[in-house]
């Protein structure tokens, strides 16, 4: 079979296409036929080297595709079976830990750029039935990080305000499950073409930040002087004094991304003043995969994918990822 490699200390130009023998599966692992899998900022992050990872890892944290061989003792699966990868593997339940944060495939330990993997069947859930494979690759990460910041660590009501920012697959996902629970939405963009796109998704309240610097400002006033509940912040540092004007009292501001930087200077007062709330999110658990993918199913809610491209055109996915052009996800057809 095929997968991509990445030679250490990393860089698009490192990633080299390999032939592999697949594994069979042992006590409590599957053999999954990998069909597609989806670009993520933290996979970029470790194919570039900014996540240092080891020589000749196999990329990639998202993957679908169908079961073709079970070990003894799986009980939750057989062969045929369409699966889709967990984030974190060890992260069934409850709160984030320093365990159970460990084991995230393609960074700490090889991931879904392989036509077939051999994992502990712990290592993925049951695919919605209304999705295909790439729809479905596109959830494991983007999809379950908007998730939790919309539906587990915030407490939104229907009527309430959420702000997002860009078109990559976070934010769009986040927009997507906004409007599902009856929220309203203002979103940012600094180009009007991804703008109309978002319009097409949503009709209701943009703002091109280009153009608009103190768009934060321009938000509070959207909502009627009231603020947003909640900022879906994947910028991070050099947009956090807007996204706390923009913030309700007992608002909230989760902290996805930080395309802008890893240090800068919050407004702390106004944040306190607000009594709001800085929350860093990390995808989720299993347990929040699970309610996800029932309302995905339940809601026939289709991921937004902007293209797709072959296995051995990874490196391309990732200039194209890289050049912030896309609109939604990229997936990679295995």
């Amino acid at each position: 079979m095929q997968a991509m490699s990445l030679k250490a200390p990393g860089g698009i130009d490192k990633l080299n296409l390999i032939d592999i023998e697949p594994r069979p599966p042992g006590p409590f692992e599957v053999q999954v036929e990998i069909k597609a899998t989806s670009l993520n900022f933290h996979d970029y992050a470790v194919v570039v080297g900014l996540i240092p990872a080891d020589d000749g890892r196999i990329p990639m944290s998202d993957g679908a595709g169908r079961v073709t061989a079970v070990g003894a003792g799986v009980e939750n699966f057989a062969v045929g079976d369409s699966v889709i990868s967990h984030f974190f593997p060890g992260w069934v339940s409850g709160r984030p830990t320093a365990t159970n944060l460990l084991g995230v495939p393609g960074d700490h330990i090889d991931g879904f750029a392989a036509q077939t993997v051999t994992m502990p069947s712990a290592a993925f859930s049951a695919m919605p039935g209304n999705l295909g494979f790439e729809e479905a690759s596109t959830l494991s990460c983007a999809g379950l990080t908007a998730w939790r910041a919309l539906m587990v660590e915030t407490h939104l009501r229907p009527g309430d305000w959420v702000l997002v920012q860009g078109s990559g697959g976070v934010s769009v996902f986040a927009l997507q499950f906004a409007r599902m629970m009856g929220c309203r939405v203002i979103a940012t963009s600094s180009s009007d073409v991804k703008l109309a796109l978002l319009w097409a998704l949503v009709s209701e309240n943009l703002i091109n930040y280009r153009d608009n610097p103190q768009w934060g400002a321009t938000a509070f006033e959207l909502t009627g002087g009231c603020g947003v509940n909640l900022v879906v912040e994947v910028g991070g540092p050099g947009n956090l004094p807007q996204s706390v004007a923009a913030l309700a009292v007992d608002g909230c501001i989760s902290l996805i991304g930080v395309l802008t930087g890893f240090a800068g200077e919050l407004p702390t007062a106004a944040l306190m003043t607000k009594n709001g709330r800085l929350s860093g999110i990390t995808v989720g658990s299993h347990s929040d995969q699970a309610a996800m993918l029932a309302a995905v199913e339940a809601h026939d809610l289709k991921p937004v994918i902007d293209t797709t491209l072959p296995l051995k055109d990874l490196g391309e996915a990732f200039r194209y990822q890289e050049s912030q052009q896309h609109f939604g996800k990229i997936c990679v057809a295995l």
